[in-house]
């Protein structure tokens, strides 16, 4: 759980334009300069560990019919806007994808989040 005080710094002007929830939270920020001088902020790559290197890091979730990442993010982290840790767990680019097949297992990240997510050896774009 993040404390209030550490919350407060998400809201501090020139700080990183993510929460420390967001996938994006660690991710470096690039500048573009347009020719008039204007600058434009980006989220530069975020890199994530080949899938069979992160197999031992999860469990596996047997999908419900009904069911929806969201839903699976609040049941497995506490928070239903952490749907992305278990999307990042799987083979899959829309994260609807997850949970379409009553039965269906997934990976689901064991506490401490989903190994290497800034990349690394065997990185793949996420």
């Amino acid at each position: 759980m993040i404390e209030p005080y550490e919350r407060a710094l998400d809201e501090v002007p020139g700080a990183h334009p993510y929460g420390r929830s967001s996938r994006y939270s660690e991710v470096e920020i690039g500048v573009y300069r347009c020719r008039d001088g204007t600058e434009v902020r980006y989220a530069k790559r975020r890199l994530l560990p080949r899938l069979d290197d992160a197999a031992e890091e999860t469990a596996a979730h047997t999908v419900s019919s009904g069911e929806r990442p969201d839903q699976l993010g609040q049941r497995y982290f506490g928070d239903s806007g952490q749907w992305w840790q278990i999307a990042d767990a799987n083979p899959t680019l829309d994260p609807r994808e997850l949970t379409d097949e009553p039965g269906e297992r997934i990976a689901v990240p064991l506490p401490g989040g989903f190994p290497g997510g800034m990349g690394g050896p065997g990185v793949r774009n996420g």
